[in-house]
């Protein structure tokens, strides 16, 4: 027997919602064909087989959630078909009871592709009906599509990717996704386990803003993205991480792990939710590979195209809700790192100035939430300081560089 079992994903990731099931009981799989889709709170993977063989066992189905190591398929080692027939048989002339959970014959299964069998499940319509226009036999997609033209009851069917139930004339009842639930599973233990504190400080963006306007032309034109501001951030995060390691750690029990490389994770909004992908060495990187490599996982992300490297690893992530307008927040720590710094809407206020006149400027609130277990305040604060002192610097955040 061969078993399947979810796979070690991102170090954040300790399972996931079964998705859609590509195979059933009795069906043959070839090795690394798709067994299953698992929604996680970062991306959906596809759960291959590691073998060939004759699917036996699966223990779990659609909506059910299940943790790493969790066996989700027992594959019988493929066999030739001659003897398929005798080996399926509920008992064998000994008597004893057949360990397959199955009795078709060989020539019973059905051979379809996973997306085939997905079509047809979202149709409601039995693999067994459909002819296929494969010389081998294999049911495609437009097999499937096909038989559903000459049904009439099917031609108009729509397919609903989230059950939804009234429940009164003023409410309704909405199923939450699974990539939803893991993201907020994620989000509960992440206020759980943590002793989160969350401290504040406010930046003049004058300066940055006039280098952005400045240069940005210039920039585009030579490398073919515009220069944000989150570079800078970017940039000044890893400076304040080299002065202030603690926040660039990780609590493993009774141990801190100091990470002394610089990895972080920068969130991003999608349609199904926040996904953090990794932003790699940070440290030796320019602001114009900052910009480029933003902007690869950012159309990933939107794209649903991000890789489970696109997500492992990170050491501190950058979040900016000013992109919809935020003001003010606390984010939430992406555990299993220690600290997290929000970004906010950069909004003109007065403000005194050092000969006590007074000024409009555009002014940015930043937040800086962090592990009080392992962080102090005194570190927190003067890391938020170091923050501020480079972006309202940015030619001395150019110089550290």
């Amino acid at each position: 027997m061969i078993q399947i079992t979810v796979p070690e994903l991102a170090e954040s990731i300790t399972g996931g919602t079964i998705n859609d099931m590509f195979v059933k009981i009795g069906d043959s799989v070839k090795k690394d064909d798709p067994i299953l889709e698992l929604e996680t709170d970062k991306i959906n993977i596809e759960i291959p087989s590691l073998a060939s063989g004759i699917v036996v066992d699966l223990p779990y189905t659609i909506g059910d959630e299940v943790k790493v190591n969790t066996i989700i398929a027992t594959l019988e080692e493929a066999v030739d078909h001659s003897t398929v027939a005798e080996q399926v048989n509920p008992a064998n002339e000994s008597g004893k009871k057949s360990s397959y959970h199955y009795t078709k014959r060989a020539e019973d299964y059905i051979v379809a592709t996973p997306a085939a069998r997905k079509r047809a499940r979202e149709l409601g319509i039995d693999l067994s009906q459909i002819q296929a226009a494969d010389p081998l036999g294999r049911i495609r997609p437009a097999d499937v599509l096909a038989h559903a033209q000459k049904t009439p009851s099917l031609r108009e069917k729509e397919v609903t990717p989230m059950e939804e139930r009234e429940t009164s004339k003023l409410t309704e009842r909405i199923k939450m996704s699974a990539r939803r639930r893991a993201i907020a599973n994620h989000l509960v233990e992440a206020k759980q386990q943590t002793a989160m504190v969350t401290t504040f400080n406010e930046i003049d963006m004058s300066k940055v803003s006039a280098i952005r306007a400045e240069k940005q032309v210039a920039f585009t034109q030579k490398h073919g993205v515009k220069l944000g501001f989150m570079s800078f951030f970017a940039k000044a995060v890893v400076i304040a991480l080299k002065e202030f390691p603690m926040l660039n750690a990780e609590l493993a029990e009774n141990d801190i792990i100091l990470k002394k490389y610089y990895d972080l994770g920068i969130a991003v909004a999608t349609n199904e939710g926040l996904v953090v992908p990794v932003l790699r060495g940070v440290d030796k990187l320019d602001f114009a590979s900052i910009e480029k490599n933003m902007l690869v996982l950012r159309e990933k992300a939107e794209n649903k195209k991000l890789e489970l490297n696109d997500l492992q690893g990170g050491t501190f992530t950058i979040t900016n809700g000013g992109v919809f307008g935020s003001l003010f927040s606390t984010p939430i720590i992406n555990t299993p790192q220690v600290a997290i710094l929000g970004m906010h809407t950069i909004q003109k206020r007065p403000i005194a100035l050092a000969d006590d006149s007074i000024a409009v400027r555009p002014m940015m609130y930043i937040a800086l939430s962090y592990d009080h277990r392992i962080i102090d305040g005194k570190e927190a604060v003067g890391f938020l300081t170091r923050i501020k002192q480079f972006v309202e610097n940015p030619y001395e955040l150019l110089v550290e560089t």
